[in-house]
């Protein structure tokens, strides 16, 4: 329901304190009030000669929204209705659509919509811009005011227009509200292999995937061959629960760093109180694409730069800034972006994003050629990555493997759906046969 977003809840490092002359400090108080009145003679001429009426309310908010705007894409005034969509984002369940969006230009812009949802079984797609509801143009309402309109009682019908890159015509898709129980973490088996979609990361994310690992093995009876964790379209969440769902597969070392303004660097480890490794040792691979960001790719990172598993895919979207969110009020804050993350070899991902080990593309999705590829790259106002010299942006791999020489509608034929999960299962059992004949 909300920008790509990593709630980090922890409190912000203290800055730290730099000596300044008496002078300099008269100078930098003399130009922060020659800019506050400046702000309040537009303020008092708006309030006086403003065609229509309008309230200190509206001026003060427009305001704030303008000042945070102004810095990056992820910073912004949490008001009472932001504040309960941070609560269902993390928490809850609630009457709508399943959709996480953004704003783009003034025109909502679909981020990924939650698997097993009405958005998703109407086949609404990560890139998607949203024009109308019901009908009526939303081009330059608030975002707040969009979602609202998404949102309903559930049973109660909407009907969505949306403009798809590459396609020639607006698609119309009419959707029924379902109540949105949030499940962070499914599973599944196959060919031997057990499969953990991790599709957000709220507060049970952690304790969840340490459940799937177990009714797994339960189901086999015994270990599986492997373990693939899908992160392709998971947008974040809790910065926490991405330290607690990496601490399942790491038994030691730094999970994730965090650098502040003033080079403060707090750093998470795994967790040496709680059993190691819950996979003990197990092969795994780890999906992503490019709507994998955040605390996915926090998740990605670390068990990449620890070898512990093989990331596959396409370049991730490259969010690394960290969201603190400071309380103003019983239900306002303000959302800042108070840090850059880095993995534990010192790399940041901002911009750049989580490189696969081995690129696959989804070769199995028919409209993905077409579609422009949306990363934190292409968002306006974007913090930028004073490092990307050592980590440049790279384009998506050339698809040179035999094995991508193939396209939809002939996979299709095959039976297979996810051209990407199914290439991670059968590398995972192709090993598992290799490590079975070495052991004889």
């Amino acid at each position: 329901m909300s920008r790509p977003l990593l709630q980090a809840t922890a409190i912000v490092g203290a800055m730290a304190l730099i000596p300044v002359s008496t002078g300099a400090m008269a100078q930098v108080d003399t130009n922060s009030y020659r800019d506050l009145d400046l702000f309040m003679d537009v303020f008092n001429r708006v309030k006086a000669d403003y065609v229509d009426p309008v309230d200190n309310k509206t001026l003060v908010k427009g305001a704030i929204d303008g000042m945070l705007a102004a810095l990056d894409p992820h910073s912004s005034y949490v008001d009472e209705l932001d504040y309960d969509n941070l609560q269902i984002q993390t928490q809850g369940n609630y009457g709508g659509l399943g959709l996480t969006v953004t704003q783009e230009n003034g025109v909502v812009k679909v981020i990924a919509p939650t698997e097993d949802t009405p958005a998703d079984k109407a086949g609404i797609k990560s890139g998607d811009y949203i024009t109308h509801i019901d009908g009526k143009l939303i081009y330059g309402d608030t975002l707040d005011s969009s979602i609202e309109k998404m949102r309903g009682e559930p049973g109660t019908k909407i009907t969505l227009t949306i403009v798809r890159p590459g396609m020639d015509k607006p698609l119309e898709k009419t959707l029924t509200r379902e109540i949105i129980t949030q499940k962070p973490v499914k599973w599944e088996v196959k060919d031997g292999v057990g499969i953990i979609n991790i599709n957000t990361f709220s507060a049970s994310t952690g304790k969840d995937t340490r459940a799937a690992i177990l009714a797994i093995n339960k189901s086999l009876g015994h270990a599986p061959l492997g373990y693939v964790v899908d992160l392709r379209e998971n947008g974040g969440g809790l910065l926490s629960q991405a330290i607690e769902v990496s601490d399942v597969f790491l038994d030691h070392g730094e999970i994730v760093s965090q650098r502040g303004r003033g080079n403060d660097i707090e750093r998470y480890y795994a967790e040496s109180a709680v059993p190691g490794d819950v996979t003990k040792g197990a092969p795994v691979i780890v999906l992503v694409d490019a709507g994998t960001a955040s605390a996915s790719e926090i998740v990605a990172g670390a068990l990449q730069d620890h070898h512990r598993a093989l990331v596959m895919g396409v370049r991730s979207f490259g969010k690394g800034s960290v969201q603190t969110l400071l309380p103003l009020g019983p239900k306002t804050a303000l959302r800042l972006t108070t840090a850059r993350y880095y993995t534990p070899s010192g790399r940041s991902v901002q911009e750049g994003g989580i490189e696969p080990d081995l690129a696959v593309p989804q070769l199995s999705d028919e409209d993905l050629d077409s579609r422009p590829v949306f990363r934190e790259a292409d968002l306006r106002r974007h913090l930028i990555n004073t490092a990307k010299a050592d980590n440049a942006l790279l384009e998506d791999d050339e698809k040179t493997d035999p094995a991508f020489d193939t396209n939809a509608e002939a996979l299709k034929k095959k039976g297979i759906e996810d051209f990407q999960l199914n290439y991670a299962v059968q590398t995972l059992a192709r090993l598992g046969d290799a490590r079975t004949a070495a052991a004889k």
